[in-house]
């Protein structure tokens, strides 16, 4: 068993999504366990990505593409985990402040925070501090991340926090700020929870302060 879950978490690292899926496929037939094809197989190959890229060993088109080839397995695990009774750990809103089209940075959050089996609802790009707060209140998120890649796009989310407090949703829920022009000193200013510094940090963050949320 634990040789075709080596093999998943290598061709992921490598990539390889149609050898990934085929892989998914074969563990499943001889019987391993959907959790663990998830865990000890696409999971252990993403957390070594991310670990990577944190160090500056790969880069974002690598990730991407790990990510990618983890997406493809996952979406074969799904109805099998679903069926086993496997929760994800929590759910992040995530989405491109007003104003800003980027979302390559933002895409590289979603794939990391499903690799820490967060369920994700991506809101896109250019999303309103007003579509914040009513998708808070269609999906009761753990947690709301916010991207900026824009000097001038940073100031909305201060504007999307004041929107939460405005609403009275802002002790409900965790949120964290990321992007290139994003710092510590703008977290704070913005009263959001975190500054993260790259898609893999924020994934650790993202964790952690899901979990530490629902044990509060």
């Amino acid at each position: 068993m634990n040789e075709i879950l080596n093999q998943i978490s290598e061709e992921l690292q490598n990539g390889k999504a149609k050898i990934v899926k085929q892989l998914v496929e074969q563990a499943l037939e001889e019987g391993v366990a959907a959790k663990d094809i998830l865990d000890n197989g696409l999971l252990a190959g993403i957390n070594i990505i991310a670990e990577k890229f944190k160090n500056n060993e790969v880069y974002v088109p690598e990730v991407i593409i790990s990510a990618r080839a983890m997406n493809t397995g996952t979406e074969i695990l799904k109805p099998h985990l679903i069926e086993s009774g496997v929760e994800p750990i929590g759910k992040a809103l995530l989405g491109t402040v007003r104003g800003d089209l980027h979302d390559i940075g933002k895409n590289l959050v979603r794939m990391m925070f499903e690799g820490k089996g967060i369920e994700v609802i991506d809101l896109g790009v250019d999303v309103s501090p007003e579509r914040f707060v009513e998708a808070q209140k269609e999906e009761n998120a753990d947690l709301v991340a916010l991207s900026a890649l824009l000097t001038t796009t940073m100031e909305e989310m201060k504007a999307t926090v004041d929107a939460f407090a405005e609403a009275g949703l802002r002790d409900d829920v965790v949120i964290m700020v990321g992007g290139a022009p994003v710092t510590d000193a703008h977290c704070q200013k913005a009263g959001a929870d975190f500054y993260a510094v790259d898609a893999a940090t924020a994934s650790d963050i993202a964790k952690e302060a899901i979990l530490k949320k629902k044990r509060a």
